[in-house]
């Protein structure tokens, strides 16, 4: 149901970057470029994460309870996303771990910007 999510940033090609190396095991690149705001994913068509810089130009800010969460296939897929997304110079906002009993996996972060992101799996 989700057509793309957008996010605010302060840096464009600092935020293309951290989501397109972030997600380059998925195939993810740049879709579509248009200079203030570019969609990262595989292709048109298909859910898609916006970068953008706010079109009042006023600073990006961070949603109080706005998250962006990405399935993963498995736990260590969902770990191995929140190490890359440290590496890259997100901040922790949760280790990976079970949250609710057999139903719930989840590893939180922040991006540069300051945007939550969850990578999570069911079960």
């Amino acid at each position: 149901m989700i057509g793309y999510m957008t996010v605010g940033v302060s840096d464009m090609e600092r935020a293309k970057k951290f989501y397109t190396d972030l997600f380059a095991d998925q195939g993810a690149k740049v879709v579509i470029d248009s200079g203030r705001i570019a969609f990262i994913g595989t292709e048109r068509g298909k859910p898609m994460l916006a970068v953008c810089e706010p079109y009042d130009k006023e600073a990006p800010t961070p949603g109080n309870g706005v998250m962006v969460a990405f399935p993963t296939s498995t736990k260590d897929e969902a770990e191995a996303l929140y190490h890359r997304a440290m590496s890259l110079g997100a901040t922790d906002e949760g280790q990976p771990g079970q949250r609710i009993p057999d139903r719930f996996y989840g590893a939180y972060v922040r991006d540069p910007d300051g945007n939550k992101l969850c990578f999570f799996v069911f079960g």
